[in-house]
């Protein structure tokens, strides 16, 4: 490893060394490092596009690190990535992509990631997603999540594109059974000319499933960022989705909620927020010293990561 991909690393994985435990970590289209435990099997595809993960039933206070970095240019990549999470098990996966593009040509990475969770599941699924690079060629991220919640299983997953990223699309389809239960935090910042997208297609299936969704986002400059987001009723169920976004300069942000109760007993709900930094925010931080662009870094900071 070299000094850029210690720092895309650290970035995206606060990885400073080689992981205990169980991981896997793709450079540039192929596993650089890997290694499996009696307790989490890695298995390689064939064709080297994804990986396909075993996790035994009742796992406890174990994680799995699963970084992706690239520097190459002219680069572009789709993975399939399964992972099967037996029952009873209580586990932490770390994932993330950094890209380092020091060309005039495109770096793109693409994964389309499928959760199997068994009953009385509990994961935590980290994302992080990093841009850098002095090159024209844009940096490009397309994650697709799919999930499938068994009976009294809970999934949170944790969202972060910490900048530097010209294009991500991201897209998430949940499906719940019984009890089970989704939890999402999203924060996205854009800046430049880059483009966000969010898309969340949540089906509530069985009784007394529940999800919650929150989004914290900031664009600045001539970025653009979507979020829409489709909740769907099928029980006695419980679905609530907030949408918080803070506009700088010329950017512009787009929320679209839609709501299905096919079920009287289904309660469904949609916030969004977008706006501006408040003045008197402003104007108490710049009271203790700080410059306006300062206390404008104070304040996102503290949105997006508060």
């Amino acid at each position: 490893m070299n000094k850029i991909d210690k720092k895309l690393l650290e970035q995206i994985a606060d990885l400073h060394s080689t992981p205990l435990g169980a991981y896997s970590i793709r450079k540039n289209g192929e596993i650089v490092s890997k290694n499996s435990t009696s307790d989490i099997q890695i298995v390689p595809k064939p064709d080297n596009n994804g990986m396909t993960v075993y996790i035994k039933a009742g796992l406890k206070n174990k994680s799995l690190h699963i970084p992706v970095i690239v520097t190459a240019g002219e680069f572009k990549e789709l993975v399939y990535n399964d992972f099967y999470i037996g029952d009873n098990a209580d586990v932490v996966i770390i994932a993330g992509c950094g890209i380092d593009n020091k060309t005039c040509h495109d770096s793109e990475h693409s994964g389309v990631h499928s959760f199997w969770l068994g009953k009385n599941c509990k994961l935590r699924y980290i994302e992080k997603h990093f841009g850098s690079g002095i090159g024209t060629g844009n940096k490009i991220l397309n994650p697709q999540t799919k999930i499938y919640l068994k009976e009294n299983s809970k999934m949170e997953i944790e969202t972060l594109q910490l900048g530097g990223v010209d294009f991500s699309k991201r897209e998430t389809k949940a499906r719940l059974e019984k009890n089970a239960s989704l939890i999402v935090k999203e924060n996205i910042q854009t800046s430049s000319n880059q483009i966000a997208m969010t898309d969340f297609i949540i089906q509530l299936r069985g009784e007394n499933s529940s999800a919650q969704i929150t989004s914290h986002s900031v664009a600045r400059d001539n970025s653009k960022q979507s979020f829409t987001s489709h909740l769907v009723g099928n029980n006695k169920c419980f679905g609530r989705v907030e949408c918080d976004g803070i506009l700088l300069d010329n950017a512009q942000i787009l929320s679209v909620p839609k709501i299905e109760a096919l079920k009287n007993e289904a309660l469904l709900s949609h916030e969004a927020t977008i706006g501006k930094i408040a003045g008197e925010q402003l104007v108490k931080l710049m009271s203790l010293g700080l410059s306006k662009e300062d206390a404008e870094q104070k304040i996102i900071q503290g949105f997006l990561l508060g």
